[in-house]
């Protein structure tokens, strides 16, 4: 599914952001992606979702080296990926019914089916009396939901989430990380960047480790200690 071979990220002539990163995500698996403010994490997810290339190293997405793939075939590559933005990135003269609703218009869905698959997800992540709601009329963290349903509504190969977690309670963060692992069973490959170590440690999945722009692979505490 991805593989990341000495991979190094710099912006202009500044230091590396990222070094010599190395790893492989297998279809279906479910990662977090951990590490301090600034340690990478938001620009290893941007070579991951294709808005950077990196500054040396070799990424393979999909069993296609992005270094030799046309850049016309880029748009087919991301339409597999759903992204989960910090800043959301909602429309805002759309309800949260059509901001949802984009990738499968776009897919070329029917509008029945449309609608009956958005109002099940916003309902089932707590928006069900809020589907005809404009994004300036929502909380941050509805906002939040709005964008990770849209991100998962088509049911992605590979999905990326930037602390997904960060604008809401931890009731609805639980709700919304069993929500990934049913997406993970259908078989979407799941990366999740995320600072709360609280909130991992009640998932049994690895974490990509980024400290000072280099990675370690960590396995859940239940796994290294059996």
């Amino acid at each position: 599914m991805v593989r990341f071979d000495n991979v190094g990220m710099r912006y202009g002539s500044g230091p590396e952001v990222l070094r010599d990163i190395s790893f492989e995500l297998d279809p279906g698996s479910f990662h977090f992606l951990t590490g301090a403010s600034g340690a990478g994490k938001s620009t290893l997810l941007r070579l991951l979702y294709l808005a950077q290339r990196p500054t040396r190293g070799l990424i393979t997405l999909f069993d296609k080296d992005l270094a030799t793939l046309p850049r016309d075939e880029f748009p087919a590559l991301r339409r597999r990926i759903g992204v989960v933005f910090q800043d959301f990135r909602l429309i805002q003269h759309l309800s949260a019914l059509d901001n949802v609703a984009l990738p499968l218009k776009v897919a070329g869905a029917r509008d029945d089916q449309i609608r009956e698959h958005v109002r099940e997800l916003l309902g089932w992540v707590g928006l069900a009396e809020h589907v005809d709601a404009k994004p300036a009329t929502l909380s941050g963290g509805q906002q939040q939901r709005v964008a990770i349903a849209r991100a998962v509504i088509g049911r992605p190969a590979l999905l990326l989430a930037d602390e997904p977690t960060g604008n809401v309670d931890e009731r609805i963060a639980i709700r919304l990380l069993y929500l990934f692992e049913e997406l993970n069973k259908m078989g979407t490959t799941i990366v999740v960047a995320t600072h709360n170590e609280r909130l991992i440690s009640r998932f049994d999945h690895p974490a990509l480790h980024l400290d000072r722009g280099e990675l370690v692979v960590r396995q859940p505490a239940r796994t290294a200690a059996s």
